[in-house]
């Protein structure tokens, strides 16, 4: 018989290639910035942290972009991408925009140079998998909710993935943090009342 880990390692891998087999990944990602960029169109926070794509990950940075553009007359509005802090284990959100100096980080993802920290009052969070009620497949490192535990208060945080990835039949593991919104290319998913 199987542990969880192992069954949720084994979904994991099946879920990252379907993804990176997607034949319409970019039409997919095309919809998934305009859903995206209408949800954030209600939202009031002013800091935002999310994270460089990588294996095919959806990239929330020209929604973000343009969101941190259209901020009303007064406000400052700040992106954020993640650092690891290795002490700790959760992720520490350094200011990004476009052409800020990046390097990579111990894992090989790039991540802004010497730029100042913030805590997000939202966090977009990338799904590899998710399921019913916020429930989220990760990478199975747990940075995202040791990160979310840690702050307080906890930000919003938003799942953003393709819909080839729900998984109705996902259980928590102890210790997992639900997320408030999950989005797709098909529109809000999931969101916590």
């Amino acid at each position: 018989m199987s542990s969880p880990d192992q069954d949720r390692r084994a979904l994991r891998e099946r879920l990252l290639a379907a993804r990176q087999a997607l034949p319409d990944r970019l039409e997919r990602a095309v919809g998934l910035q305009t859903v995206l960029r209408s949800w954030l169109v209600g939202r009031r926070e002013t800091r935002i942290g999310a994270y460089w794509p990588i294996k095919g990950e959806f990239d929330p940075l020209p929604a973000l972009y343009r969101w941190q553009e259209g901020a009303p007359e007064g406000t400052t509005r700040q992106i954020g991408l993640p650092v690891v802090d290795k002490a700790s284990g959760r992720l520490r959100f350094h200011v990004w925009f476009p052409g800020c100096p990046m390097e990579e980080d111990a894992y090989g993802i790039p991540k802004p140079k010497d730029t100042e920290t913030f805590e997000p009052e939202l966090l977009l969070v990338p799904c590899v998998g998710f399921g019913p009620a916020g429930l989220r497949l990760g990478y199975g490192g747990g940075f995202i909710d040791r990160t979310l535990a840690a702050l307080h208060p906890r930000p919003w945080s938003v799942g953003l993935g393709y819909a080839h990835g729900f998984l109705p039949l996902l259980k928590p593991l102890p210790g997992e943090a639900c997320l408030d919104t999950l989005l797709t290319e098909e529109g809000v998913m999931w969101e916590r009342g």
